[in-house]
């Protein structure tokens, strides 16, 4: 092992809990001729201050160039280092942001097992009490979206002035039942990216993601229908159906990989089912991906058997990697599936602009748009295609996923160190939330009653349920920019889960993710 120079040994540089590990420097260059004892040096040094917890998951390590330049050796001997460290599964690199410390990893909960038989569904009352619970206490990790300081606020407002100074009547009138064309032709054109092939008369405009996804509902259901879901799946929806008078029938599911086809097949076969509504794309709330070759026999699946399928993509582009994941719709090639997506999540939760492409369905849509808001406001749908049109749109993702990215490590780094033993949660490859399974006799519902008196909120796992199910799980989400006090409020929520099991409190439902009915 080579020996260094200890008055530059650990000096550790912390800035808003991103880490730069200053390691051991050399009083004289290294010579190349050792460079495989040198890099297998490094790699081992690196790798010895992992172990020790000198540095913890989730930091970030020194570039190529600085570590090079700090420890006199070529760049070539520092990259094979890191690429040792690679191979050990010790560290990874993130897209535009350098080399961290791996996270470690966690078993994700188990495939879900619902019954099967259909639901009516009753959540709005848990619902209800819920947003009881939490009014004026919203801090934590409780809702599903970004804080105000990360959308383009000041770029929105600049192109709504413009928007209102080249169209002054725009307040004064109203916008059409279909939509701008402006606006349908951007969000068209921003289709192609993942290979969706329209026209702006293809788009039908809504007032956010859940008009939309209310408008798919009602083209191709009726009262007393019965439409496949995920389970869990996303609280909204089960609002819908309840307001519907529909029923769930809820699909075994996969919290990484999504709903199970071989299930939702035997589903299907007897005609029973009037639709299907999933998350191919990080759903909510598990974060789960369905691949593109499980998208493809989806969609023909479902087609097979004239089921409808509605795809609500509204987390698309919150991916980790190089590339958005393709939805369903690009798969489609008989306008079975009504694709719904929505810039509230994007752009401006304040917008309230969403859409719809809905396929063969496009005539039952347009009028139940006219018979529910009539149109979506002008001046809404006009700055967002200026925004679209300028590109600003693309720049502002890019800096979300890197946002969120961060965010969620940082998350998988907590919940590691912080919750009790046999917590198990998942590490969605794109979104902001997180869907942990806490271990038997812990009462999420319980839990949020505690936690929520010292400020810290989240969505407890009967929400996602028809059922009433999954009482030992939570959704987490990150959309607030990590700091010290987050860090604090994970930690503290850790501690209660430990005090409810210390306690010795026993839970009245079954462990694991089996659904299990009350009552």
């Amino acid at each position: 092992m080579v020996h260094f120079n200890t008055n530059c040994f650990f000096a550790m540089v912390r800035s808003r809990r991103k880490i730069t590990a200053r390691l051991p420097c050399r009083s004289k260059p290294m010579k190349s001729d050792r460079r495989s004892t040198l890099y297998a040096a490094l790699a081992d040094e690196i790798a010895g201050m992992i172990s020790a917890g000198t540095l913890r998951s989730g930091d970030k390590l020194p570039s190529l160039r600085e570590l090079r330049d700090r420890r006199g050796v070529s760049l070539s001997t520092v990259t094979e280092a890191f690429r040792m460290l690679e191979d050990r599964g010790l560290i990874e690199a993130r897209p535009q942001s350098g080399f961290f410390v791996r996270q470690k990893l966690s078993e994700p909960p188990p495939r879900s097992r619902p019954s099967t038989t259909p639901a009516a569904v009753t959540v709005n009352r848990r619902l209800w009490d819920y947003l009881q619970l939490t009014r004026g206490r919203q801090q934590g990790f409780c809702y599903a979206v970004m804080a105000p300081q990360c959308f383009p606020n000041v770029q929105l407002q600049k192109l709504m002035n413009e928007a209102l100074r080249d169209s002054p009547t725009l307040l004064s009138k109203y916008g059409g039942t279909r939509g701008l064309e402006v606006l349908r032709r951007q969000i068209a054109r921003h289709a192609m990216e993942w290979g969706g092939r329209f026209n702006a008369d293809d788009v039908q405009i809504t007032a956010g993601g859940i008009e939309a996804l209310n408008l798919a509902l009602r083209a191709v259901t009726q009262p007393g229908d019965v439409v496949a879901v995920e389970s869990p799946t996303y609280f909204g929806l089960l609002q819908l159906f309840e307001s519907m008078g529909l029923k769930a029938l809820e699909i075994p599911t996969d919290p990484e990989q999504g709903v199970s086809l071989t299930a939702l097949d035997l589903a299907v076969r007897d005609g029973a089912v009037a639709a299907c509504v999933l998350m191919p794309n990080f759903s909510n709330p598990t974060g789960s991906l369905m691949s593109d070759e499980a998208k493809q026999r989806l969609v023909k699946l479902l087609d097979e058997h004239s089921v409808p399928l509605i795809e609500d993509d509204i987390y698309g582009e919150f991916y980790q990697g190089r590339e958005r994941p393709r939805p369903a719709k690009a798969f489609d090639e008989t306008g079975n599936v009504l694709y719904v997506a929505s810039y509230t999540k994007l752009v401006a939760p304040g917008m309230r602009v969403g859409h719809i492409i809905p396929g063969r369905y496009r005539s039952q849509v347009e009028i139940l748009k006219y018979i529910n808001t009539f149109s979506t406001p002008a001046v809404m749908q006009l700055t967002l295609a200026r925004f679209l049109e300028s590109g600003g749109h693309d720049h502002h993702m890019r800096r979300m996923r890197r946002l969120c990215t961060d965010q969620m490590a940082r998350l998988n780094d907590g919940l590691a160190r912080y919750f009790p033993e046999g917590t198990r949660w998942t590490r969605p490859k794109g979104g902001y939330m997180c869907w942990v399974k806490l271990p038997a006799g812990v009462d999420s519902t319980r839990l949020l009653e505690t936690s929520v008196e010292e400020g810290i909120s989240f969505a407890p796992g009967p929400l996602f349920s028809a059922r009433n199910a999954y009482r030992n799980y939570l959704r987490l989400c990150v959309g607030e920019p990590w700091c010290e006090a987050t860090e604090a409020k994970l930690k503290r929520l850790g501690e209660l889960a430990r005090q409810q099991l210390d306690n010795g409190a026993k839970a009245p439902f079954a462990d694991t993710g089996n659904l299990f009915e009350l009552g």
